[in-house]
């Protein structure tokens, strides 16, 4: 049976942090609607109404367009061990990409992370539980570790670049923004003593 809830409370961050995937849903107005899992502990409830988790470099690049025309987000986890039980997080969400003030906050709470794309901050609205006995009960045996070792070996620059020619439009073939919201770093960064090599602009 469903259980509605206000906010995160303890139990359900208890169960949250055990879990180690999640599922991110979001849509814009018209199109495809879009799921993606995730893991890689990239995940972190701040407060009872806030979470943040940091996207991973990819193939695709629905969220992003998705929030910045909505905000609409839900986020599920689920158990696949022998206490079964769904959790899903609905709100609105914003979007963090590097050349935005509040990156290096986002950053703070993760593992750095070379091929990070954005962060996403959600405002939690409704927290729904269900039984979840018809979900299958499966063993976590380890994370992958192809995306890190593909990301180290790209390095930032390469990262970039992949963006301008993966990332930039949706399937819907709407603008993601995703360069536009990191060239400033490029600025930004030659200015400062921060360790990192400036990032040459695409071409």
């Amino acid at each position: 049976m469903a259980v509605k809830f206000e906010s995160i409370n303890k139990a359900h961050q208890e169960f949250i942090e055990k879990q180690k995937m999640f599922v991110v849903g979001s849509a814009g107005a018209d199109g495809f609607i879009n799921v993606s899992p995730k893991g890689m502990d990239s995940f972190k409830i701040i407060d009872e109404h806030t979470v943040v988790w940091m996207n991973h470099t990819g193939s695709g690049n629905e969220t992003s367009a998705h929030v910045q025309e909505n905000g609409r987000m839900t986020i599920m986890f689920n158990s696949f061990d022998k206490a079964p039980m769904i959790l899903k997080l609905y709100g609105k969400a914003t979007v963090v990409h590097d050349a935005h003030e509040r990156w290096d906050e986002m950053s703070s709470y993760f593992k750095a992370f070379i091929g990070a794309r954005q962060f996403f901050e959600m405002k939690v609205d409704l927290v729904l539980t269900s039984c979840g006995f018809g979900v299958p009960q499966y063993k976590y045996i380890g994370e992958r570790n192809k995306l890190q070792k593909w990301a180290e070996k790209q390095g930032r620059e390469g990262i970039k670049t992949y963006w301008s020619k993966k990332n930039i439009e949706t399937l819907d073939g709407v603008k993601t923004n995703v360069m536009e919201m990191s060239q400033a770093i490029d600025e930004v960064i030659t200015n400062t003593t921060n360790v990192m090599k400036p990032f040459k602009k695409d071409k």
